[in-house]
């Protein structure tokens, strides 16, 4: 996941203007790593009505653009302004793990070599293993006709994965099952009723528009938290990657779940005796956003799949840096980490976009 810091500095009119751009400009010479650019303190994009998404036409989440304007506010009009500005800073989440895919802990910075845009970081200001996260779950499930046969059995298994992972006042997650269109039956919550019960009005049925459905996902649940702070970030997807409906494409969905931060681990439903192309579409979604595909090769290791990913989830790293030569100007930066010890497997997200003007 990547996090961007803010901060908040706040001063109040002086008599003079010429007085308040002087404490001004001493504010942001004396604050550290502040990008020149001013953040938006606009929300992130709101939840379509459409059914289908228009990639083409949505504004990227990770890009600043001018806030729109708001009521003027008691503390402006007692004299106290507020200006947000977002720091250089880049928290990068991950885990490792060796060639039998045990997670690997208690590693050290200096295990690792890392390129932001093919640069080294200008400053690495803290390393850690970060295993008590607030998490921000998004289970996805699969509803088209070809999964029918299944269904119960992953319902199931979702319902056991959720009350299991979730931490009361500090996790949350949200329901969302498609099949030509996505259907959000449960917004976030910590409530473990309230999420079976969203789990349970799911029914099997219709195409499958994969693509629509984890772009939607990203974009209205997972990227208006862009500002919330340190979260871990991650859809469970289950589905047998095919997709026959969608108005978006894989780089679409790809590119919004990069910009919302977001990890997608996929469990393949498929149940044929080898593998087939949809499950190498759910492992490319998995790889590009740093998270992780399961082939279960019977459904009763789906429950193991969801196992695996409670145990990611609780068993990750926090790189927090400086970038170098960064440029808030919207475009996507690479990024190239790796172990020194060749025996591990990092699993990061390959890139992220910088904040910037609005496409």
């Amino acid at each position: 996941m990547i996090g961007w810091k803010i901060e908040r500095l706040n001063f109040r009119w002086h008599s003079s203007r010429l007085e308040m751009a002087a404490i001004l400009l001493a504010v942001l010479v004396g604050t550290q790593n502040i990008s020149l650019a001013q953040s938006s303190t606009a929300p992130a994009a709101q939840p379509a009505k459409q059914a289908t998404p228009t990639p083409a036409k949505t504004t990227p989440g990770n890009t600043a653009s001018s806030p729109a304007k708001q009521p003027t506010s008691d503390a402006q009009q007692n004299g106290a302004y507020t200006i947000t500005t977002v720091v250089n800073e880049v928290n990068l989440i991950f885990t490792v793990t060796d060639k039998h895919g045990h997670f690997i802990r208690n590693l050290n910075e200096r295990d690792f070599s890392l390129l932001d845009n093919h640069m080294a970081p200008a400053e690495v200001y803290s390393f850690t293993q970060q295993t008590n996260l607030p998490l921000r779950v998004g289970l996805m499930i699969d509803t088209s006709s070809s999964i029918r046969s299944r269904f119960q059995f992953e319902q199931n298994a979702a319902i056991e994965f959720l009350l299991a992972v979730l931490r009361p006042q500090v996790d949350k997650a949200f329901v969302m099952g498609f099949d030509v269109t996505p259907d959000v039956t449960q917004g976030y919550t910590n409530n473990g009723d309230l999420l079976a019960a969203g789990i349970r009005k799911l029914s099997p049925g219709g195409g499958t528009a994969l693509y629509d459905a984890t772009y939607t996902a990203c974009r209205d649940q997972m990227l208006p938290l862009a500002r919330a702070g340190a979260l871990r970030k991650t859809i469970i997807l289950l589905s047998d990657g095919e997709d026959d409906q969608s108005h978006a494409t894989l780089d679409d969905a790809v590119k919004m779940c990069q910009r919302a931060s977001t990890a997608i681990y996929t469990i393949s439903t498929n149940d044929s005796p080898s593998r087939d192309r949809g499950d190498d579409i759910l492992k490319a979604m998995a790889v590009a956003t740093g998270g992780r595909a399961f082939n279960p090769f019977r459904m009763e290791n789906v429950a193991e799949a969801f196992q695996s990913i409670q145990e990611e989830l609780r068993s990750q790293y926090s790189l927090v840096y400086k970038p170098a030569d960064f440029k808030a100007d919207g475009a996507f930066r690479p990024i190239y980490l790796v172990a020194y010890d060749r025996n591990y497997k990092v699993s990061a997200e390959k890139g992220y976009f910088a904040p910037g003007a609005s496409n």
